[in-house]
């Protein structure tokens, strides 16, 4: 195995306690660089059965993971019984986590459990950019998905904008500002192509429409994109404290108060979009 990499291996609970299965732990011997992920769906009736098994392969070198975790029978319990070294996060709970804030707040509920248990957090089924980037701001520090990479030969590069992007989010300051709370967003530089990418993308909720020297203009939806219909959007720096942009933003007309804002740098460039339930639920968190 080269090094800085891990062989993982899906092995039901039932499997695990089977004569079979243990000669070949036995015959390996060191089993470091192996991690054996216990799958979710299957309920496991008594815990205490489990233990010597998993006690050995600890004792060989082997790390124990919780696949779909989220997903089925691996709740709490699951994972205060197994106390893994690898939990992994099910698809379901990653899909579209850019645009649902409960999905958000048990991810990070889940990785505060992690870091109390000294256990590593891995997001399953990252298949959008968007996707690979919420956890990352969350701070889970591992992923596996299409976005990064498709199956392909062994040892196959990365794309490294793809494989830095998670390192290069900045970190949550918790100063309550809208840093905090930035993402990342689709843009287009006209209507026309703003509406194109609506064709191409149907679950794309929203385009920032870019001018010159990467200003932000305007945020479109599908019906403003097709009209080409333009109405500035109201810009926020990355440093403007969350109340006083939710003060700001109830000052828009009646058709726009919780449009996303457009956030910009020093230098008046964009920087990404800040929606409103977000600027509520890091408010709401701040005060408790």
């Amino acid at each position: 195995m080269p090094p800085n990499c891990f062989l993982t291996l899906n092995v039901s609970p039932e499997l695990l306690l089977t004569e079979s299965i243990r000669e070949i732990w036995r015959d390996q011997g060191n089993l470091s660089g192996l991690v054996v992920e216990l799958t979710e769906q299957t309920p496991i009736d008594a815990y205490l059965e489990l233990e010597p098994d998993l006690n050995q392969l600890r004792a060989a070198g082997a790390l124990i993971a919780v696949d779909d975790a989220g997903a089925g029978y691996a709740g709490l319990r699951h994972l205060l019984a197994l106390r893994p070294s690898l939990i992994k996060i099910d698809r379901q709970l990653i899909q579209d986590v850019d645009r649902d804030e409960a999905k958000r707040a048990l991810i990070s509920r889940l990785g505060t459990f992690a870091s109390r248990v000294d256990a590593w957090i891995l997001a399953e089924g990252v298949e959008r950019v968007e996707e690979l980037d919420a956890p990352a701001a969350l701070g889970v520090p591992l992923v596996q998905g299409y976005c990064p990479a498709r199956p392909g030969p062994a040892w196959e590069a990365l794309d490294l904008d793809i494989a830095h992007r998670p390192a290069s989010k900045p970190p949550v300051t918790h100063r309550g500002i809208i840093r905090d709370i930035v993402e990342p967003a689709t843009t287009a530089t006209s209507a026309a192509t703003a509406a194109a990418a609506f064709d191409g993308n149907p679950a794309l909720e929203s385009v920032v429409l870019m001018g010159e020297y990467m200003r932000p203009v305007a945020v479109l939806d599908p019906s403003a994109a097709a009209l080409g219909m333009v109405s500035p959007g109201m810009r926020v720096n990355l440093d403007t404290p969350l109340s006083e942009a939710l003060a700001r933003s109830m000052t828009r007309t009646q058709d726009s108060p919780f449009d996303p804002l457009l956030v910009t740098d020093n230098a008046g460039r964009f920087a990404g979009i800040a929606r409103m339930e977000r600027m509520i639920t890091a408010l709401a968190a701040a005060d408790t």
